[in-house]
C-alpha cells in the first residue's frame, strides 16, 4: 500500500497529513524526559493521554502512521492540538497519566464504563466508635476494611458484624439525641453506648474484637468468645452463655462463606485476564485479612490493535486509582511494564507492593480459577450481546425504525398529588444498560407561575426540553442524540414529547407504552405517530425487552422520587430560622430533646444552650410564638 492510499483508507487525506505535520511540529521542541501528553480536537476535547520515559521519542512514534492501528490513525486524524506536562520520574508520568483517565475519560483510551466505587466497612474514629457500609471516597476518619466485591456481600457481613459485637450504626446526630434506647438495642444489636447502657471499656473491648476479626484474627475472636461462653456456664448464667454461643456461630456463618485459601492469601487481588471474538475480560478477586471478599467482571473497551499485556496494563493503572492496591496483585501474565507499575502501585499505598505471575502451587491454581471464571464471564457477555442484538433487530421491525437502534431512551415521570415531582431518563444499548447515562430532572416550573402540580403532560414536556434543548444537547459527544424515545404512559404524553420534538425540529421515532386493563402487565398497547394502537402478542421477546426497560425507568425514577420525599420528611422547622445551622440544631435537640420541646421552651432556657445568645434565643422563640 502507498502512502495515498495509507491516507485515503481512513480518512480524507488533508485530515491525516495534518495531523502528522502538527505533531512534527511539536516533536522539534519537546525534550527527552519523562512526562504525559494529550492530543485534543477542534472543540479542545481531549481525545487521548498517554505517558512516556521519553516524550520525543514517543510523540514522534505517532507520526510514522504506517505502524498506527486505524484507532489511532483515526485519533491522529482528529487531532488539532497537543499538551504536555513534563514530570521528574516515569513512575510519576504513569500515575499522572492513569488519574488524567480516569477524570477525562478520553474517546481513545481504554475506558472502563463499568468502573465502580467498591463496598467498604468503617469504623470510624469516634468517642463511641460507629460500625458502617461505606462508598466513595474515603473522607472521613477511621478504619476502612474491604473491598467487597457486591452490596450483598458487605450487608451480609455488616448484619452479622451487628448481631455478634453489637456496635452502634446510628449517625452522629441520632446518637447525640438520645434519651432512651432504640430499637437495635431491644432486637439484641447495640449495646445502647448512647444512654451508659455499656462502659467506654466494655465498648471499646467490642470494637477491638470487631477490629480484630476484619484484620483477619477470627481465630483469637472465637477463642476469646469461647472462654467467655464457659465461664458464664460455670457460673450458670445459661442466658449469656447461649448469647456467646450465638456470637460463635455467626462468625462461623461468615467464615465459611468467606474463607477459601485464607491460610495462603492474607492480602492481595487476584486479575486475570481472558479474550474471546475480540473482546476482553479481566476478572478481579479481593482478598482481605485472609477472607475472599467477592469478585467483580470488567469488560473494557476501545481495544483495537492491543495485545493483552497493554490491555492489562491500562486496565490496571485506572483501576488501582480508586482502589487502594493490597500487598499482592497476582496475574496469570504480566502486563507492560511491570516493574514500573509496581513502583506506581508502591507509591500510591505508601509501602511496598508485590506484582507477579505465581508459576506453581497453591497460588497458581488461585490464579487459574480467576481466569477461568473470566472465561466463563465472557461467554455470558457475548452470549447476552448476541441476544440484545437480536433483540435490537426486533425493536427495528416492529417500531418500522430506518436502522437497528443503538441508543434507547426511557422516561417516566413521578409526584404524590404533583409534590416532589421529578422525571428520570435510562439508556439502553447493544451492551444493556448505560447506567452512567441516566438522568435525574427535579421539574422546576410545577407551582406558581409554571405547570400545574399533577400535570403528567408538562412534565413531560418539560423534560424532553431540557434534554432536547438544554446543558445535555450541548454535549453531543457524551450525550448523542437516540435511536428511540420510549415514553411510559398514553396518548397524552406521546404528544407533549412530539410537541416539543416538533417546535425544536428533532426528528427521533417515539413510542408511549399503555398499561392494559386494570394496568395489567402483559397486555400493553403500544402508541406510536401515524399509527393504530397495537400490542405485541405475536412477540413475547420485545414486549418481555421492553417491560424490562420501562420498569427500569420506574425503579430509577421511585428511587429518586423517595429521594426527595425523604429529604423533605426529614427537614426540621428549626431549618427555617435565620443563623441556625447544623452545630446549634444539633445543640437545641441534644438539649431538649425534641423540636416540640424547643418550641415549648422560654427565652431564658434557650439561652442555656451552648451557642445561643439572647438575640438568637429571641429569635428562636419569636419563630415559634409569632
Amino acid at each position: 500500500m502507498n502512502e495515498k492510499d495509507l491516507f485515503s483508507s481512513v480518512s480524507p487525506p488533508t485530515a491525516l497529513q495534518n495531523g502528522v505535520q502538527l505533531i512534527q511540529d511539536y516533536v522539534k521542541t519537546l525534550p527527552t524526559s519523562p512526562g504525559v501528553y494529550r492530543m485534543l480536537n477542534q472543540r479542545y476535547e481531549v481525545l487521548y493521554v498517554g505517558k512516556a520515559k521519553n516524550l520525543k521519542k514517543r510523540v514522534h512514534s505517532y507520526t510514522q502512521v504506517h505502524r498506527l492501528p486505524n484507532r489511532l490513525k483515526r485519533m491522529v486524524a482528529e487531532t488539532s492540538l497537543m499538551a504536555f506536562v513534563i514530570t521528574h520520574t516515569e513512575v510519576e508520568a504513569l500515575l499522572l497519566e492513569a488519574n488524567l483517565i480516569k477524570k477525562l475519560s478520553p474517546r481513545y483510551n481504554i475506558l472502563l464504563k463499568d468502573s465502580k466505587f467498591f463496598s467498604f466497612l468503617t469504623i470510624t474514629d469516634h468517642l463511641w466508635p460507629r460500625l458502617m457500609k461505606h462508598r466513595g471516597a474515603k473522607e472521613e476518619a477511621g478504619k476502612y476494611y474491604g473491598p467487597f466485591a457486591s452490596a450483598e456481600a458487605v450487608n451480609h457481613t455488616l448484619t452479622t458484624l451487628y448481631k455478634v459485637f453489637q456496635l452502634r450504626s446510628c449517625s452522629d446526630r441520632f446518637f447525640a439525641a438520645r434519651k432512651k434506647p432504640c430499637l437495635q438495642y431491644y432486637i439484641k444489636r447495640c449495646t445502647a453506648p448512647c444512654v451508659g447502657y455499656i462502659t467506654a471499656e466494655e465498648y471499646a473491648g467490642s470494637v477491638q474484637q470487631t477490629i480484630n476479626f476484619l484484620e483477619g484474627k477470627s481465630r483469637q475472636v472465637q477463642e476469646e468468645l469461647s472462654a467467655k461462653m464457659f465461664e458464664a456456664s460455670a457460673l450458670k448464667h445459661y442466658e449469656r452463655a447461649a448469647s456467646y454461643r450465638n456470637m460463635i456461630q455467626a462468625i462461623a456463618q461468615i467464615q465459611a462463606q468467606q474463607n477459601i485459601n485464607s491460610y495462603i492469601l492474607k492480602d492481595a487481588d487476584i486479575i486475570a485476564i481472558a479474550s474471546l471474538a475480540g473482546r476482553v475480560c479481566v476478572q478481579v478477586f479481593f482478598f482481605r485479612g485472609g477472607s475472599n471478599y467477592g469478585s467483580h467482571s470488567f469488560f473494557p473497551e476501545h481495544l483495537e490493535g492491543m495485545s493483552l499485556e497493554e490491555t492489562l496494563s491500562a486496565f490496571m493503572g485506572v483501576f488501582y486509582q480508586d482502589n487502594t492496591p493490597p500487598d499482592e496483585i497476582l496475574v496469570n501474565l504480566l502486563p507492560c511494564e511491570a516493574k514500573l507499575m509496581e513502583k506506581a502501585f508502591s507509591r500510591l499505598a505508601e509501602r511496598k507492593v508485590r506484582l507477579h505471575v505465581p508459576r506453581k502451587g497453591p497460588r497458581r491454581k488461585i490464579v487459574d480459577h480467576a481466569f477461568e471464571n473470566a472465561q466463563d464471564a465472557l461467554a455470558r457477555y457475548l452470549a447476552e450481546s448476541k441476544s440484545r442484538t437480536q433483540l435490537m433487530r426486533g425493536v427495528a421491525e416492529i417500531f418500522r425504525l430506518p436502522d437497528v437502534p443503538t441508543r434507547i431512551e426511557v422516561y417516566d415521570n413521578s409526584h404524590i398529588q404533583g409534590t416532589n415531582a421529578i422525571g428520570a431518563m435510562i439508556v439502553a444499548g447493544s451492551q444493556g444498560l448505560d447506567q452512567a447515562s441516566y438522568r435525574k430532572f427535579t421539574i422546576k416550573t410545577a407551582g406558581p407561575g409554571g405547570i400545574t402540580p399533577g400535570d403528567d403532560y408538562g412534565m413531560m414536556r418539560e423534560v424532553m426540553q431540557r434534554r432536547f434543548a438544554g446543558t445535555l444537547a450541548q454535549e453531543p459527544e457524551r450525550n448523542r442524540l437516540p435511536d428511540l424515545l420510549l415514553i411510559d404512559g398514553g396518548q397524552g404524553q406521546l404528544s407533549a414529547v412530539h410537541e416539543v420534538l416538533d417546535r425544536l425540529k428533532v426528528a427521533i421515532p417515539v413510542v408511549a407504552i399503555a398499561k392494559g386493563p386494570e394496568r395489567h402487565a402483559g397486555r400493553e398497547t403500544f402508541l406510536q405517530k401515524g399509527r393504530e394502537p397495537f400490542s405485541l402478542d405475536q412477540r413475547k421477546d420485545i414486549l418481555y425487552f421492553l417491560q424490562k426497560l420501562r420498569d427500569e425507568a420506574h425503579r430509577f425514577a421511585i428511587g429518586f422520587h423517595r429521594q426527595k420525599r425523604t429529604r423533605e420528611l426529614t427537614k426540621s422547622v428549626l431549618d427555617d430560622i435565620a443563623g441556625i445551622g447544623l452545630a446549634r440544631k444539633r445543640a437545641l435537640l441534644r438539649r431538649f430533646g425534641s423540636t416540640r420541646e424547643v418550641a415549648r421552651a422560654g427565652v431564658e432556657d434557650l439561652q442555656t444552650v451552648e451557642g445561643i445568645s439572647a438575640s438568637i434565643a429571641q429569635r428562636i422563640y419569636n419563630h415559634f410564638h409569632r
